[in-house]
């Protein structure tokens, strides 16, 4: 049994720790194009800089402005229409401000119609207790 116990103790390996040395790491880009500036690699790859451009079922798509939109033939049908979509938010948030405004209105008008009836009403006991003192 003890012999069990002092081979439990005893380690596999060895005491120590050591671990490999990692050798250093390789240059991430062995290309020297990031080195180049704009105009240059612009000149030695040809590389025109503009908006995303890919053509899916036939159909022409550009990105601008954070959307992708459709180039169809020439008469701009698809930039009309994500026009009119993006008038018609504006419009819809617009309608649901108004719609707002005119219910905070209507709160205001029927409080200040609720404060005149009660006035009315206090004006009319001030005058019966008036006239029943005379």
């Amino acid at each position: 049994m003890e012999d069990f116990k002092k081979s439990l103790k005893m380690p596999l390996f060895g005491n120590t720790f050591s671990p490999k040395k990692i050798p250093p790491r390789k240059s991430a880009s062995l290309s020297s194009l990031h080195t180049l500036d704009r105009s240059t690699r612009e000149v030695e790859l040809g590389l025109e800089y503009g908006p995303p451009v890919m053509n899916i079922g036939g159909q022409s798509w550009k990105f601008e402005d954070g959307q992708w939109l459709t180039e169809s033939g020439g008469n701009g049908s698809g930039r009309e229409l994500q026009r009119l979509k993006k008038r018609n938010v504006q419009l819809e948030e617009e309608n649901n401000l108004l719609k707002l405004k005119i219910e905070i209105l209507l709160d205001m008008l029927t409080e200040t119609t609720v404060e005149y009836h009660m006035m009315e009403k206090e004006v009319e006991e001030i005058k019966t207790q008036h006239r029943r003192k005379k």
